[in-house]
């Protein structure tokens, strides 16, 4: 994985100043914590209906001491803002080629020598959905690594990290209880979440 905005030396401890006193300001409550035996993870990142959430979460990220990566769709990743992406911990995604990324996803987790938190939007998209994509739970089932449930409550201004979730193999199963939940959370643009099918 490549040097981020959270692993940069000074720059990170401005940029979390900056992020608790923003949050404070704007009446926004930061809750949770990462627990100390999970140095490794998969984050979900829901409800996710609107370009605030980025920065929002990078925000969040800085309060919580994380080392998220996240991914996002590859034309946000050209000239001239590709470097400044990925310095922001992004990883671009292809989604016109048919590319093992979950195979990819977990290799990269398991090879990592240090903390990180790959953050995984299960909707896949800021447009309307009504069925999440999996590719979070089997990167995370794949990599051997628990997912964490995140979530951004723009209705209550509350944001933070949930409980550790273990994968166990039964996906229908573990969905069910995933999307439960979620089920209270409501994005920026509400009427565009669904954590039911």
């Amino acid at each position: 994985m490549h040097r981020t905005i959270f692993t940069t030396p000074v720059v990170n401890t401005l940029l979390r100043g900056f992020s608790v006193v923003f949050l404070r300001l704007t009446g926004w409550r930061v809750e949770g914590s990462l627990p100390a035996n999970t140095p490794k993870s998969v984050l979900i990142a829901a409800p996710h209906t609107s370009n605030w959430d980025l920065p929002y979460t990078l925000m969040v990220a800085f309060v919580l001491r994380l080392t998220p990566y996240w991914m996002g769709k590859s034309s946000i990743f050209k000239a001239p803002f590709g470097g400044v992406m990925r310095w922001l911990g992004g990883i671009a995604v292809d989604r016109s080629q048919s590319n093992n990324l979950v195979a990819a996803s977990a290799d990269a987790i398991r090879a990592a020598d240090f903390s990180l938190q790959l953050i995984v939007p299960p909707e896949g998209t800021r447009s309307q959905t009504r069925y999440w994509k999996t590719g979070f739970y089997y990167i995370a089932h794949s990599a051997r690594v628990p997912i964490v449930m995140a979530y951004m409550d723009y209705a209550t201004k509350r944001s933070g990290l949930g409980p550790v979730f273990l994968p166990t193999g039964d996906i229908e199963a573990d969905m069910l209880r995933i999307k439960r939940f979620y089920a209270p959370f409501k994005g920026k643009n509400a009427s565009q979440f669904e954590s039911t099918d």
